[in-house]
């Protein structure tokens, strides 16, 4: 019997659905997790993802791409297989993959987290007899604190900046992060306004008309001409880490909000401060996530993953991998 899933060059490839999983490369039939781009490669001949993915895909892709967007829970057809999505807690819209033939049920979760955030759906357990999980912070010291906590740190090392005149320029990623800091923040002070790089406002736009509530946001300006920021807080993605674009704001402070702030230091990546706040699964919600799902057979993806599958073959799982094309 043909095996349901198998390894390609170009992705996670379904035989009895003709479909690529997250595909590396341009291909027929896509199945994506979600609107990160190494996820999903442009120019495939048609995309499936979730509804709520729907905009952020079609931004992504430009031009007029043939996407169809699934409701979370809706089951579909494609050849011999049955398809669902189901969310994964990780951006808007992100979702696991569940794929059920042949009487075996799989998931691929793509990139999921377990902490409450409010820009996104919150993660739901499918359960299934194989599990393929991201692994990006498998690794016993990873432990992320409430978001909600970080980002009300974030509000206060605003706050203490201000009172010294300076700019606090937060860096985060462009999808994502940067919304999950916006809508943190709305939480904390609904009328505070926040500067945000240009390149984050489709994105924010993409949110909002998901009814997603972000804090009020202003564009920063191309060039100042004299005009001062005084005190705000701007967010940027952080190729923006230039000092020809934030000296230009006078006293700044720099700081960048990501999972591996609380792994490295922030210094050596050109931050003056860092803020551990992640939108993947730490060390314990890995554990928990794969026992909750019952899963009896376990593929590590996206880490290094070698202490975690020690621990679960420990536990007495099967850690394998999918057969190649």
């Amino acid at each position: 019997m043909k095996p349901v899933l198998t390894e390609s060059t170009a992705g996670v490839y379904c035989p009895a659905g003709d479909f690529y999983i997250d595909p590396r490369r341009r291909v027929p039939r896509a199945v994506v997790t979600h609107a990160h781009m190494d996820h999903f490669r442009s120019g495939c001949g048609e995309y499936y993802c979730s509804s709520s993915s729907l905009d952020l895909m079609k931004l992504r892709l430009r031009g007029s791409p043939q996407v169809t967007g699934v409701e979370f829970g809706e089951q579909i057809e494609l050849g011999d297989v049955k398809v669902s999505f189901h969310p994964a807690g990780h951006i808007l819209g992100s979702a696991q993959i569940r794929v059920e033939a042949a009487g075996e049920v799989f998931v691929v979760s793509g990139d999921y987290k377990r902490g409450a955030d409010p820009s996104c759906e919150p993660f739901e357990v499918v359960p299934c007899d194989t599990f393929i999980t991201e692994a990006t912070f498998a690794r016993s010291g990873a432990a992320w604190r409430p978001g909600e906590e970080v980002i009300a740190e974030v509000g206060k090392w605003w706050e203490d900046n201000r009172r010294e005149g300076k700019v606090s320029v937060l860096y985060c990623y462009v999808l994502g992060k940067l919304q999950r800091v916006l809508a943190g923040l709305g939480a904390l002070d609904g009328e505070r306004e926040v500067f945000i790089h240009r390149d984050a406002e489709p994105y924010n736009d993409c949110y909002r008309r998901a009814g997603i509530q972000l804090a009020p946001t202003r564009i920063v300006p191309r060039k100042l001409d004299g005009w001062s920021l005084g005190g705000a807080l701007v967010l940027a993605p952080p190729k923006y880490l230039q000092p020809s674009w934030y000296r230009r704001f006078g006293k700044t402070e720099t700081a960048f909000a990501s999972g591996w702030m609380a792994l490295e230091d922030s210094r050596k990546r050109g931050y003056d401060k860092g803020f551990a706040l992640s939108d993947h699964a730490d060390w314990s919600e890995l554990l928990q996530t794969i026992e909750e799902t019952g899963a009896s057979n376990v593929i590590t993806c996206h880490g290094e993953s070698s202490e975690l599958e020690e621990h679960l073959a420990g536990r007495g799982l099967v850690v394998s991998s999918l057969p190649r094309a």
